[in-house]
């Protein structure tokens, strides 16, 4: 039986997968423990370290064009919307989006996922020019290059915490995504960054914008999503279809244990938000988030095409 190297994030509807409750025919599956998750990205893109991967969805466009061997199949196992994550600094006189025109706005790397989907948001729903705002990161992108001019690397060791509670930068994105930590993602990563003093939301209403925008668009922001050695899967072309089949059966025996998702708070939260599953696998039920997640990448410079379902290997994929 082959083994299977497989590095996933921590959550209850992967736990049949990984404990052997669910068997991937023909393969022994052998988890690899990678914290924080964002570490093993790397590991994947560089040095293809795994078989089996959870992997940033902007990065795996971008490591696609750039002709690493990995596809992906449409299993998506976080989501998030964006809008509540643009904090701004006291002072900044940002009122609303457009104020940002011109100004200086935080964010951990230029392609991180929060950050191409923030800016998505206020480029498509907001008409804010992206071109006009300096983009301030601290961190690497997980594939190199495509890195427009507006991009300004912080280069004296300050957190972007620091520079917008200095009132240095107008603006900046939350969490891992920004000021909630200091550091490169390595393996034992923490959010060790101190926050930012008084700040205020750029969207003080989020909860309702995010539900409104997600029943105008039906744009669900994806924030992971599997990818697979090539060799393997021209090896047993099979594969991805059964791969799939085995996420979407630990999806459901998470479900049927723990039917309100109580195991995961920020899920249960979204799946109120949005009135249905809070992590919907498949193509035809993500076609709106699949290609606005191509589309901003695009119109953001990090990539050249649009690829349409032949982002995913070939297989049958019923969704779930």
């Amino acid at each position: 039986m082959a083994r299977l190297t497989v590095a996933l994030g921590d959550y209850p509807h992967v736990a049949a997968l990984l404990d052997g409750r669910v068997p991937v025919p023909g393969y022994s599956v052998e988890p690899i423990e990678v914290r924080p998750i964002i570490a093993g990205y790397r590991r994947m893109i560089r040095d293809l370290e795994f078989d089996v991967c959870e992997l940033a969805p902007v990065s795996y466009l971008m490591a696609r064009e750039a002709g690493v061997p990995i596809t992906a199949i449409p299993v998506f196992l976080n989501r998030r919307f964006h809008h509540s994550d643009i904090q701004c600094a006291p002072g900044s006189g940002v009122a609303v989006p457009t104020d940002l025109e011109g100004l200086r706005v935080g964010v951990r790397a230029y392609s991180v996922s929060t950050g191409v989907w923030g800016r998505g948001v206020l480029g498509e729903d907001y008409g804010v020019d992206l071109s006009t705002i300096t983009w301030v990161v601290d961190d690497d992108d997980h594939v190199e290059g495509h890195v427009p001019p507006n991009v300004e690397r912080v280069t004296d060791g300050r957190s972007l915490g620091t520079l917008l509670e200095a009132g240095e930068i107008a603006a900046a994105f939350t969490g891992n995504a920004g000021t909630g930590r200091a550091g490169k993602p390595t393996d034992g990563w923490e959010a060790p960054a101190t926050p930012p003093g008084e700040t205020y939301p750029l969207f003080p209403d989020s909860e309702v914008i995010e539900r409104d925008w997600y029943l105008r668009t039906g744009i669900y922001p994806l924030h992971s999503v599997i990818v697979v050695r090539n060799e393997l899967i021209t090896e047993d072309p099979a594969l991805a279809t059964t791969l799939y089949d085995a996420f979407a059966t630990s999806k459901r025996i998470h479900v049927h244990e723990d039917p309100d998702w109580d195991r995961l708070a920020r899920l249960r939260v979204q799946r109120r938000k949005i009135g249905s599953d809070p992590i919907p696998y498949g193509v035809a039920s993500n076609r709106a988030s699949i290609d606005a997640l191509q589309r901003f990448s695009k119109d953001q410079g990090l990539i050249d095409g649009r690829y349409g379902d032949a982002l995913f290997a070939d297989g049958t994929y019923a969704d779930c």
